[in-house]
């Protein structure tokens, strides 16, 4: 059993073999993602992949389209508490149940920080099809104005995109 590391610190698990398994699950290129990339990339979009976010050190974005503010996130189902897939695991309980509640509070603090620097935030669930999603990120970073050398200009008509809160697109 470990000790209580107090008051603001994260939590522990209490099996070393959890935490062995926890620091083996791959933090980026997941199967989701690189299907996303490439039909972003099929779609003559170009972005930077794991991109560190300003101002937030260790953390980053799945995909970030740096030139027209746009960060895009795929998260887990387990890892995010997706209200459709995600689990609660039986076993320590409690503990996980915090770990996951930190993940998501984690996840509404960078979605605000990234707002208040102007930038646009796109999450997707790991279970969301790759082209739907690609269909509305493509959608954002057009209208944005930018994404590539195939990508239009703004249209006097429409004028920029506006930011506003971090969208979870279905």
């Amino acid at each position: 059993m470990s000790q209580d590391p107090g008051p603001g610190a994260p939590p522990a698990p209490l099996d070393a073999s959890v935490a062995r398994r926890m620091s083996r699950q791959p933090r980026r290129d997941t199967a989701p993602e690189v299907a996303l990339r490439r039909e972003l990339h099929r779609r003559g979009l170009r972005f930077r992949v794991d991109w560190p976010l300003p101002g937030l050190p260790r953390r980053r974005a799945d995909v970030a389209f740096t030139r027209r503010h746009v960060a895009v996130f795929v998260d887990g189902c387990f890892w995010h508490a997706c209200p459709e897939h995600g689990t609660a695991p039986a076993s320590n309980a409690d503990w996980w149940a915090a770990k996951l509640d930190k993940n998501v509070r984690r996840d509404r603090d960078t979605d605000r920080h990234l707002q208040l620097l102007g930038w646009t935030v796109l999450r997707f669930w790991e279970h969301q099809d790759a082209d739907s999603a690609a269909d509305a990120v493509e959608a954002v970073v057009r209208r944005a104005g930018g994404g590539g050398p195939t990508c239009p200009a703004t249209t006097p008509d429409k004028g920029p995109f506006r930011t506003g809160p971090a969208v979870r697109l279905p």
